[in-house]
């Protein structure tokens, strides 16, 4: 069998799988980007409020590969606030998230302050500068939990008001633009 794999800049208030659940309210799918093959699986996932890059496989090995803790995501991450060093330090050196109801110690990542990145507009609006001032910060972490990097901001006291995953090991956004589907010859 011949597999395909894909990337996607995922849209903001997508949920990433294919066809709609009929037990749910009507939300918007991948399946509606782009005609899928079946058998096609989101790589991870990005929940309905985050958005960028995400990797789609219809070969499981691939999927349980690239979800090893030894790949890097890269997420650039606009903050509520004015960042501080200290909890720049403090999410570089892992933090404590609930995950199930539980503690969790989130390993060690990469952090840094960067610029306001060259990303297009969201199609919800974050919010503006009578608000107060923002941060932007790339967090790097090579584990997935459920809104890991959220909790993570949220734990330093700087609430995340958007979420945009921009790498995933070596495949990167590059200039993709939202909502655009690109086949790849392979993912690793």
């Amino acid at each position: 069998m011949t597999h395909r794999h894909f990337k996607i800049f995922k849209p903001y208030g997508y949920v990433s799988q294919f066809k709609h659940n009929k037990n749910k309210k009507r939300e918007q799918v991948l399946g509606e980007l782009f005609d899928f093959p079946d058998g096609t699986m989101a790589i991870g996932r990005l929940d309905k409020d985050s958005e960028g890059l995400l990797l789609l496989t219809t070969d499981g090995k691939i999927s349980e590969a690239i979800r090893a803790k030894s790949v890097e995501k890269e997420y650039y991450v606009q903050i509520d606030g004015l960042i501080t060093n200290d909890a720049i330090k403090s999410l570089q050196q892992g933090v404590e998230i609930s995950i199930n109801g539980n503690l969790y110690s989130t390993q060690p990542a990469k952090v840094k302050r960067i610029d306001i990145p060259n990303l297009p507009k969201r199609a919800k609006a974050i919010r503006d500068d009578r608000h107060g001032p923002t941060s932007w910060l790339s967090v790097t972490i090579t584990e997935g939990k459920y809104r890991q990097v959220r909790k993570m901001t949220a734990a330093v006291g700087f609430p995340t008001l958007r979420l945009v995953r921009v790498r995933v090991g070596k495949i990167s956004l590059n200039n993709m633009t939202i909502g655009d589907v690109e086949e790849l010859p392979q993912l690793i």
